[in-house]
């Protein structure tokens, strides 16, 4: 199949692939900017994104929105021509002012998950940057359609469907996370698309279904178009990339990773998430590993309760400490066997080439 053009209002990207927001810190300006300059839309991740800033341990949320505004115009460069967005979490602490950072900043895109976004149309309002909310349902996408048009007269331009098999926080309860099978998320797949046309016949507007979660390689992508998606999001395999933003070892694990290393945690915030059972998971397991300060990172947090620091935790792994680190997956992970680049991958992707 050749891969059409995915069109977001008046933004054009040459491939319907969207490279997924990653953090803390794994897919920052490097990366984005190379998936945007190769024909995909390169995301950044925001969260804790200042992380390697001077000033974080004093003043993480300013660090944060300094270095949100720093990585979208280092990946605007390294993109050229071509839009870049942000994936901002709903969960962050303070998430108004990490959306109205990322919009000033000049962020063509900003995807909004871990929580439904139901404000988001607000704090862009002044600012064209395309919205999106991230679903893993058709009432949630039904319920975030209604809401922003009734509220805020506005659509959504793209919809992300983020399925079961997808890394880092997921929107499903964690016993839905190990027993759905693809043939029942598709069949979900198809109602949401359902959702989304019926608000595009109404309104007369485009809204492009944006499926996320286990795609892989150029056959994934051919099913989810079959299913009437528009396009995919693919986070994992941009981590074994040379262009990746996390230390080597963080990709080396990836590409070490076997399916059987996989494991379903609980976030500190009580989402669901696949990460890889290392050192840290297998001591999360037994014991609570006790929080000494907090990076006000996530709204519903509470340091007295959690059972670790997830802040800590993800930045201990993207600087390389992969033993004492949370490293979250994709369920495909263990099908990622070698480094590459982000020009080859997306050769590989849009079907250009065979894979090695």
């Amino acid at each position: 199949m050749t891969l059409q053009p995915l069109k977001i209002g008046d933004l054009t990207v040459q491939y319907p692939i969207i490279q997924g927001g990653m953090g803390v810190g794994i897919s920052r300006s490097r990366l984005a900017g190379a998936v945007s300059a190769n024909g995909g839309l390169g995301i950044i991740s925001t969260a804790q994104i200042g992380y390697d800033e001077p000033d974080f341990d004093k003043d993480q949320e300013g660090a944060n929105l300094k270095a949100i505004k720093k990585h979208i115009t280092k990946a605007k460069e390294i993109a050229g021509n071509h839009p870049v967005g942000v994936n901002i979490m709903v969960a962050t602490k303070d998430y108004p002012a990490y959306v109205k950072a990322a919009a000033q900043a000049g962020a063509d895109v900003i995807i909004s998950g871990a929580g439904l976004p139901v404000h988001l149309p607000e704090y862009v309002s002044g600012y064209s940057c395309k919205i999106a909310p991230i679903v893993s349902s058709a009432k949630a996408a039904q319920l975030m359609l209604r809401n922003w048009m009734k509220k805020y007269n506005r659509l959504a331009d793209f919809i992300v469907i983020e399925g079961p098999k997808a890394g880092g926080h997921l929107g499903f309860k964690a016993e839905e996370v190990e027993h759905i099978s693809d043939e029942e998320y598709d069949e979900e797949i198809k109602k949401i698309i359902e959702v989304v046309r019926t608000y595009e016949k109404e309104y007369n507007q485009k809204i492009p279904v944006i499926v996320a979660g286990g795609i892989f390689d150029h056959n994934d992508i051919c099913h989810a178009i079959s299913l009437g998606a528009d396009g995919v999001q693919i986070a994992s395999r941009f981590v074994a990339t040379e262009e990746c933003d996390a230390d080597e070892k963080y990709k080396q694990a990836y590409i070490d990773a076997k399916t059987e290393d996989i494991k379903i945690v609980m976030s500190p915030v009580g989402m669901p998430g696949r990460a890889l059972r290392n050192p840290f998971v297998q001591k999360i397991e037994k014991e609570r590993i006790p929080v000494s300060r907090c990076f006000h990172c996530l709204e519903k947090c509470n340091p007295a309760n959690v059972p670790y620091c997830i802040t800590k935790a993800l930045i201990h792994a993207v600087e390389g400490d992969v033993e004492n680190g949370l490293i979250f997956v994709g369920a495909n992970v263990g099908r990622i066997t070698k480094m590459t680049t982000v020009h080859e991958l997306m050769e590989e992707l849009a079907g250009n080439t065979n894979p090695a």
